[in-house]
């Protein structure tokens, strides 16, 4: 039996092609409607706000502005904040975690099947958490490591590293001392199990803990 009453959907996304791509598969399909589309932070504020949707469809790479995780964040702070799914390529533990953190409650790749898809969105909207497999994989992984877990701020810094900035430039950007860089960075030459800055960062993308290039 339908739903009477949709689930209203907005796209956010920066390519024109894509957005229009997922309203042709989205809209229409049993008890969802697309109701607005957005590609920057500024536009997404402005349509959820008028159309107050269940769910943003959100993607993480938004061009040169703020990201699908700061664009998360934002929205989750309106006063009726909608529910965000995110739909991405990227699936490094740094980009999950950051956007769950932000208030996302699901993370989906974009070669899901469009059954997961549709299944993903109606769960969003009733608030429920929707984990790509390979997403949930991964962090079942983390959580049952035996080894010690990479944090959030080395995370940071090995993506900082992946840049190739050095000690000072880094220190600069987190807004701590070089003392606490190189203690940041001999606690991920164990973690990992290397001694070198190109080794930490092979590791870290070969794990899937960083992007490659950062």
């Amino acid at each position: 039996m339908t739903d009477p009453t949709p689930v209203r959907v907005v796209l956010v996304d920066d390519h024109p092609v894509v957005r229009a791509g997922l309203r042709a598969l989205v809209d229409g399909q049993d008890g969802i409607e697309v109701v607005g589309e957005a590609s920057d932070l500024a536009s997404a504020e402005q349509v959820v706000t008028a159309e107050r949707p269940d769910v943003v469809l959100m993607d993480l790479g938004l061009g040169d502005g703020p990201g699908g995780v700061e664009v998360t964040a934002r929205l989750r702070g309106l006063p009726r904040p909608p529910n965000v799914l995110v739909l991405t390529t990227y699936d490094t533990e740094a980009d999950i975690l950051r956007a769950l953190d932000a208030g996302a409650v699901g993370y989906l790749l974009k070669d899901a099947p469009p059954d997961q898809l549709f299944a993903g969105i109606r769960a969003t909207a009733r608030g429920q958490t929707v984990l790509a497999p390979s997403v949930a994989a991964r962090l079942v992984r983390r959580t049952a490591s035996p080894g010690p877990v990479v944090t959030e701020r080395e995370v940071e810094v090995l993506e900082l590293l992946s840049r190739g900035l050095g000690n000072r430039e880094m220190a600069r950007e987190l807004l701590v001392s070089e003392a606490t860089v190189k203690s940041h960075l001999s606690h991920i030459y164990t973690k990992l199990d290397v001694d070198t800055r190109a080794g930490a960062v092979a590791a870290a993308i070969e794990r899937r803990i960083i992007r490659s290039g950062g």
